[in-house]
């Protein structure tokens, strides 16, 4: 037969004669209640820790949404109002009412005998009368006609003045001198007057805006050679002839803008 020292009656046949309050004997008679019990609590510590990722993550969303929900604002647009279409197939107004005498109203005022200039009005004198600053006779056989109804006042549109400067790289219709950007460069080749420094050589480069007159405006020079040579070349477009303004959808615009001044001074 096979030995089980965890079964009762060999446990009772091992510790005969021995104290069984405590010890050995108590420790294995209570092992399959002890086992059990720390299967289950091991078994809920390994739930907690394997649904706390779960649980904090749920919650984090949770709070996130929560967040979300809180931080969106309300925008409030206002709508344009309504037009209101001109009603139609109204009926014609009333007739104003037939003329009748009105009388000048004088406000009664407590004073002297002598010092009454003019009496107010007497009860039968403004019988089936208007009372108003002087006296008008009216006719209350006058003819009563009715003016048709109008159209009310005609509303004006307003037109803005498009004062935006325009790139000429996208313009529709570029601004162009008198005879083409060659006799530009001739105009400036005629009036520009080079610095007295042998062996110079360089560009100067300038911009401008052709206004809607043509006029030159705005004039910046973006880099130079120095002596001089930025300052002469605004001299000279300040001389400059009108140009033909840009145009964009079919008006015109002001434009900016930009060319390059070739300097060269023979050398000594």
């Amino acid at each position: 037969m096979k030995l089980d020292l965890l079964k009762r009656q060999w446990l009772d046949i091992v510790f005969e004669g021995r104290n069984k309050s405590y010890g050995a004997y108590d420790l294995r008679i209570k092992d399959g209640n002890t086992n059990l019990r720390a299967f289950i609590i091991g078994a809920v510590i390994f739930s907690i820790a394997v649904a706390t990722p779960k649980i904090a993550e749920f919650i984090s969303s949770a709070t996130e949404d929560d967040s979300a929900t809180i931080d969106t604002k309300i925008t409030t647009v206002k709508m344009p109002p309504k037009e209101e279409k001109p009603k139609e197939n109204l009926p014609p107004p009333p007739p104003p009412p037939p003329k009748v005498d009105q009388v000048k109203f004088v406000k009664p005022v407590v004073a002297k005998t002598e010092e009454v200039t003019e009496e107010p009005p007497k009860i039968e004198e403004i019988k089936d009368k208007n009372l108003g600053k002087e006296d008008i006779k009216g006719d209350p056989n006058a003819e009563l006609r009715v003016e048709p109804p109008g159209n009310g006042p005609v509303q004006q549109e307003v037109v803005e003045e498009d004062n935006n400067i325009y790139n000429s790289a996208g313009i529709e219709v570029k601004p162009e001198f008198p005879g083409g950007i060659a006799k530009f460069y001739n105009f400036i080749k005629n009036n520009y007057q080079a610095p007295d420094e042998p062996g110079l050589k360089g560009q100067v480069f300038v911009s401008f805006v052709v206004e809607k007159d043509g006029s030159l405006t705005d004039i910046k020079v973006l880099r130079d050679i120095g002596y001089g040579t930025g300052k002469e070349a605004e001299r000279v477009l300040r001389k400059s002839p009108k140009w033909t303004p840009a145009e964009q959808n079919g008006k015109r615009v002001r434009c900016s803008y930009q060319i390059p001044i070739k300097i060269e001074t023979p050398e000594e």
